[in-house]
C-alpha cells in the first residue's frame, strides 16, 4: 500500500470509528465517507503533504530513538572489547569508535584527520572497528591487522598507519609485504591469522554495525551518537565537545 493510500485509509477510518458509536439508523455508508474525505483532500492537498511529512518525521524520530536505546544498551561491548585495536589516551576521559575498512578510500581520506585530532586531543580514547565490507582484500588486511593485535600488538600502530597510507593494490602479498615492512614476523602472523579469536572478533563487530545500522565505512560514534561517512576534522571536533557536555 502506498503511502497515499495508507493516509486516505487512516482517514477514512478516523472518520467512521465515532459514527460506529451512533445508532444504525443515523449511521452514514461508508461509501460516502470515503467520498467526504476524497473530496476534501482532493481540494486541499496541503494537507496530505502536511500528514505525510509529519508521518515521516514521527517514523525518523522513532528509529533515531531506537537506535540511541540500541547504542546504549551494548556501550559496553561495543566501548570495551578487549579484542578490539586502541589507539590514543587509553585512560582517555572520552571513548571514540570507528568502523573502517582498510580498502574504503573515504576511510583513507579522513585518516590524516582522525590522526590529528587524537594527537591534538589528547585525551581520547580511539578504538578501531574492523569492518571489512569491500570484498576479500578488506577481510585478509582486516584479519591480519586483527591477528597483529591479537598476538604481535607492539606491531599494530605501525602496520594500521602502512595499511591507512598505502596507495593502490592492497591484496594479501602486499599486505604482507607492508607487515614485514614494519617488522612483523610474517611466518608468525600467517599462523596467528587463523586464530578463532580473529574471526570472533570480526563477527562482533559486524554484529554491531548490523545492530546499529551502519551499512558503510567510515562510521564513527563519539560518545553516544553516531556519524556515519567521511566527515571534517572540524566535525569531528564538534562532536567530541558534544559528547563530553553530555557525560557531564
Amino acid at each position: 500500500m502506498s503511502l497515499l493510500k495508507s493516509f486516505l485509509a487512516t482517514a477514512v477510518l478516523l472518520v467512521t470509528i465515532p459514527m460506529a458509536a451512533q445508532s444504525a439508523e443515523h449511521q452514514m455508508p461508508t461509501e460516502q465517507v470515503e467520498k467526504i474525505v476524497r473530496e476534501y483532500l482532493l481540494k486541499n492537498p496541503e494537507v496530505v503533504i502536511e500528514a505525510i511529512n509529519e508521518y515521516q518525521r514521527i517514523r525518523q524520530a522513532a528509529a533515531e530513538a531506537q537506535k540511541a536505546e540500541t547504542l546504549s544498551t551494548m556501550s559496553t561491548t561495543l566501548k570495551n572489547n578487549p579484542n578490539d585495536p586502541v589507539m590514543g589516551n587509553l585512560n582517555g576521559n572520552l571513548t571514540v569508535v570507528e568502523f573502517f575498512d582498510y580498502r574504503c578510500g573515504y576511510c583513507k581520506k579522513v585518516f590524516d584527520d582522525v590522526q590529528t585530532l587524537i594527537k591534538s586531543d589528547g585525551n581520547i580514547r580511539y578504538v578501531l572497528k574492523e569492518f571489512p565490507i569491500l570484498g576479500p582484500d578488506s577481510v585478509y588486511a582486516s584479519r591480519a591487522a586483527q591477528a597483529v593485535w591479537l598476538h604481535q600488538s607492539d606491531k599494530y600502530k605501525s602496520f594500521h598507519i602502512a595499511m591507512m597510507t598505502n596507495r593502490g593494490s592492497l591484496n594479501q602479498s602486499k599486505v604482507m609485504e607492508l607487515a614485514k615492512t614494519v617488522g612483523i614476523d610474517t611466518q608468525a602472523l600467517v599462523t596467528q591469522m587463523d586464530d578463532p579469536l580473529v574471526e570472533k572478533t570480526l563477527a562482533a563487530s559486524a554484529e554491531q554495525a548490523q545492530a546499529l545500522g551502519i551499512t558503510g565505512t567510515p562510521a564513527f560514534i563519539f560518545g553516544n551518537d553516531i556519524a556515519p561517512g567521511a566527515i571534517s576534522l572540524d566535525t569531528m571536533i564538534e562532536m567530541v565537545v558534544a559528547a563530553r557536555a553530555k557525560q557531564k
